[in-house]
């Protein structure tokens, strides 16, 4: 990465071996509550048991085959968040915990004391910035943080449920993906984007942002099946 662009960079949290053994405790418990439940969206492949890298890429790839053995076209549109879990909004997340995942009491005040209190400098050619406290993200290298983030973001499941386009999310990545006869592929892009727009929306409310650099659409099919000419008329 360019050592000159400040988006290169991530801070670096110091966190205890304490905290973190109780971190651990806090993990295992809310994972039980999660799982036990089924809180979670089926298609969230990130920090759970059983879901991966690889379960996200079968399921995707299976689809896909099977559009294209089925004798239609397949597009998949890839979204990616920009710095995720540093622009977590702590009293958004707190609402969540306890409207969506029903943590209440002094689990819920555990995780409001986890997450307050953090201060963050900035050190550059030997000079330091003023100490100033961290009113969003969770702590990089924590355990509990990237979990969260999995709460804090579970319900975008709901928005391409809506506009009926599969999906599958891990951790800041979102992959959205449908299938059509080629004379549809108009209809599959204006799918597309307006679940995108709906997405972009929902972005806000989070105070999270899609990173555009990262933000793609492929089309799957046979040779015979995907002219040039057409598939760029389509474009999302």
């Amino acid at each position: 990465m360019d050592v000159n662009d400040a988006a290169s960079y991530r801070p670096i949290s110091n966190l205890s071996f304490l905290s973190k053994i109780v971190e651990k405790v806090v993990d295992a418990r809310l994972t039980e509550h999660v799982e036990s439940h089924r809180l979670l969206p089926r298609f969230q492949s990130a920090y759970r048991p059983f879901h991966s890298t690889e379960t996200a890429v079968v399921s995707i790839l299976n689809d896909m085959i099977t559009a294209v053995d089925s004798g239609r076209i397949g597009a998949l549109m890839l979204l990616d968040l920009s710095a995720a879990f540093d622009t977590i909004d702590h009293s958004v997340l707190l609402d969540i915990l306890y409207r969506r995942f029903g943590i209440t009491g002094k689990a819920l005040g555990w995780f409001s004391a986890f997450l307050s209190d953090g201060h963050q400098t900035v050190h550059f050619g030997g000079t330091a910035s003023d100490d100033t406290t961290l009113l969003f993200g969770v702590p990089q290298g924590s355990v509990v943080g990237p979990k969260v983030f999995s709460q804090y973001a579970e319900d975008v499941a709901d928005i391409f449920r809506q506009h009926n386009i599969h999906h599958n999310l891990f951790a800041d990545d979102m992959q959205g993906h449908s299938s059509s006869l080629l004379k549809d592929a108009v209809t599959v892009t204006t799918q597309l984007s307006s679940c995108a727009k709906n997405i972009c929306d929902w972005c806000e409310a989070k105070r999270l942002q899609l990173n555009a650099s990262k933000t793609e659409l492929l089309w799957f099919g046979t040779a015979s099946r995907l002219p040039l000419s057409h598939l760029m008329s389509s474009a999302i």
